[in-house]
C-alpha cells in the first residue's frame, strides 16, 4: 500500500505516502473533493486511504486501532468463548455494561470509525463518474467504494440496532448518508438499512462485473467482487435471509481453498488464498502498541499480551475432539496441571514449564502463562504487528451450512460441515445429525474454527442466545470477575446507544 489519500472531511485534509513522498497541497479552503478526485489515479489513492484507515490510531485512546479494535474489543473479548486473562480492570467493558454510556469513547468509537469510512467512500462514489480515466477503472473503483459503504453500514447496524430476529427490521437502524451532506439526518429503520446494504452490494457486484477488472494478487486488503459476495452473505445471515446467505456464501468462497494445517498454525498474520479480505499492516507502517496483535498476539512484547494473555473457554475446547489438529493451538492443561493453577488460572509450575517447552516460539520471554492460553495468533513483527483476516472461506462454509439448516437442507449442511472440519481432523466423520442438533454442531465448529476472529459476540447477539461464562470454581475457566451470564435482553438488548456526539449535532435524532 504505497500511496494513499485520506479524505478526512468533505475537503481533503492531507495527501501522504507510505514512502514519505509528499505532494504539494492547495489550501483546504481553495480545493474541493471533486478536484482532488478528478482522476482515477487519485481515486485509487483515496481508495487506498480507506484501506489504511482500517489500521490507524484513533482518538488518542488506548487501543483504538481501526478494524482490529472492532474484532478484539467488540467481537471477541466481550463474547462467550474468550477472556483477557486477569484483566479485571476492564471488566465493565468485557461484561458489556457500556451500552448506554452515551459519552463513553467505547460507545462512540465504532460510530466515529465507520462513519469515517462512509464519508470517504461517499466522496469517491459521488465524484468518480466525472473523473478522468477509463470507464472500466471508474466502474471498478466505484464498486470498491460501494463495498466499503455497505460493510460500514452493516457493522453499524450490528452494533447500534436491535436484533433482526426480535424486530423483523421494524426498529431504528442507522443514519444512511449517501452523499457528502453534513446536515441533520434522521435514523432509517433497520429494514431500510439492510435494503441499502443490499442495494450497495447489488450495484457493486454489477460494476465489478462490468469493469472486467480485479484487485492484484497481493491486494488482499482491497475490496473485490469476492468481498462483496462475502459481506452480502454476512448481512443476509444476520438479517435471517437464509436463501441469500447461502447463495452469496457459496459465491464468495469460490477460488479460496481452506488453509492447510501448517498454514492454520502459522500465526494468522500472513495472508494466504483462504483470506477473502483482510487488513494490511507492514513493519514500516506499524501501530506499535496500538496494533491488533498487541492485544491478542501470544508472543507480543506488549504488556497487554505478556501480562494479560487471551485464552479460549474451557467449555468450548472441551467439546472439540483431541484428534482435531487445531486444538494444539491452545494450552489445554491436564487435570493435575489445572489444579496447580491459581484462582485466576495462572500457572508458575508444571503448566508454565510445558508452555515454554512446547510453545517457546509462540511466547515472549517474560509472558505469563494461563490455562487454555491461545497460540493461534502470533505477531509478525514486534511489538504487535502483522496483517490479519477479516473474512475467510471457512466462515463462508459455516454461513452456508447454518443457512441450509434453516432451509431444511440437512444433507447439504452436513457436507459443508464435513468440508470445513475434515482437513484438520482425519477422524471426523460426516455428521448424521439433523434439525436443531445439526445446527448446534455447525455453531460449535463455527465458534471453534473462527475463535478470536471477531465473530463471537456478534454471533451470540444475532442468535439471541445468552452468554454464559463459568468460573473456575464452577467448572469453567473464567476469572470470577468475568464469570457472568448476559441474557439477550440485558444491556439494552446488546445494542449500543446512539452516541451523544451524534445526537447533540444531529437534531433529527431524538
Amino acid at each position: 500500500m504505497k500511496k494513499y489519500i485520506f479524505l478526512l472531511s468533505i475537503a481533503a485534509l492531507s495527501f501522504t505516502a507510505c514512502e514519505k513522498e509528499y505532494l504539494e497541497t492547495t489550501p483546504e479552503n481553495q480545493v474541493g473533493t471533486s478536484t482532488i478526485l478528478g482522476s482515477t489515479d487519485n481515486a485509487k489513492m483515496a481508495l487506498n486511504g480507506i484501506c489504511k484507515a482500517m489500521t490507524n490510531q484513533y482518538l488518542s485512546t488506548q487501543g483504538m486501532n481501526g478494524e482490529g479494535t472492532i474484532l478484539n474489543w467488540y467481537g471477541t473479548f466481550t463474547g462467550n468463548d474468550a477472556q483477557k486473562c486477569n484483566q479485571t480492570g476492564w471488566a465493565a467493558l468485557w461484561n458489556s455494561t457500556y451500552h448506554l454510556r452515551k459519552s463513553s469513547s467505547y460507545l462512540y468509537y465504532p460510530w466515529f470509525y465507520y462513519y469515517k469510512l462512509v464519508s470517504n467512500a461517499n466522496a469517491i462514489i459521488c465524484n468518480i463518474d466525472a473523473a478522468t480515466g477509463s470507464e472500466s477503472e471508474k466502474a471498478f473503483i466505484k464498486a470498491q467504494a460501494l463495498t466499503f459503504r455497505a460493510y460500514s453500514f452493516f457493522r453499524l447496524a450490528q452494533l447500534y440496532s436491535f436484533r433482526w430476529k426480535d424486530t423483523q427490521g421494524n426498529t431504528p437502524g442507522v443514519v444512511l448518508r449517501l452523499d457528502q451532506s453534513t446536515g441533520e439526518f434522521p435514523l432509517s429503520t433497520l429494514a431500510e438499512t439492510y435494503a441499502q446494504i443490499y442495494s450497495d452490494l447489488d450495484e457493486a457486484i454489477s460494476l465489478y462485473q462490468k469493469s472486467g477488472l480485479d484487485r492484484g494478487s497481493d491486494e488482499f486488503y482491497k475490496p473485490s467482487i469476492d468481498v462483496a459476495y462475502a459481506i452480502y452473505a454476512k448481512a443476509a445471515l444476520t438479517r435471517e435471509d437464509w436463501q441469500n446467505a447461502a447463495k452469496y456464501a457459496a459465491l464468495a468462497r469460490q477460488g479460496h481453498a481452506l488453509m492447510t494445517e501448517d498454514q492454520y498454525k502459522d500465526g494468522f498474520h500472513t495472508p494466504n488464498n483462504e483470506w477473502i479480505w483482510g487488513v494490511y499492516e507492514a513493519s514500516d507502517q506499524t501501530l506499535y502498541y496500538y496494533s491488533f496483535y498487541a492485544y491478542i498476539g501470544s508472543n507480543s512484547s506488549a504488556g497487554a499480551c505478556r501480562n494479560y494473555p487471551v485464552a479460549i473457554s474451557k467449555e468450548l475446547i472441551d467439546q472439540i475432539p483431541e484428534t482435531d489438529a487445531r486444538r494444539w493451538l491452545y494450552l489445554v492443561p491436564t487435570e493435575a496441571e489445572w489444579k496447580e493453577c491459581n484462582a485466576a488460572g495462572r500457572s508458575t509450575k508444571t503448566l508454565y514449564k510445558r508452555a515454554f517447552k512446547e510453545y517457546a516460539d509462540r511466547l515472549y520471554e517474560t509472558s505469563l502463562v494461563y490455562g487454555y492460553q491461545q497460540y493461534k495468533f502470533t505477531v509478525d513483527f514486534y511489538p504487535g504487528g502483522g496483517s490479519f483476516p477479516l473474512i475467510r472461506a471457512a466462515e463462508m462454509l459455516y454461513t452456508e451450512a447454518e443457512a441450509d439448516c434453516h432451509l431444511n437442507k440437512d444433507s447439504e449442511a452436513q457436507q459443508l460441515l464435513f468440508e470445513a472440519v475434515k482437513g484438520y481432523d482425519a477422524a471426523y466423520e460426516k455428521s448424521t445429525k439433523t434439525g436443531t442438533d445439526l445446527l448446534t454442531e455447525v455453531k460449535l465448529y463455527r465458534r471453534f474454527d473462527l475463535w478470536g476472529e471477531g465473530n463471537d459476540w456478534f454471533d451470540y447477539k444475532r442468535w439471541g442466545e445468552p452468554i454464559v461464562r463459568k468460573s473456575i470454581a464452577d467448572g469453567g475457566s473464567f476469572h470470577s470477575t468475568f464469570a457472568v451470564t448476559i441474557k439477550p435482553e440485558d444491556g439494552n438488548n446488546w445494542t449500543w446507544a446512539i452516541p451523544e456526539k451524534e445526537s447533540d449535532y444531529n437534531d433529527a435524532i431524538d
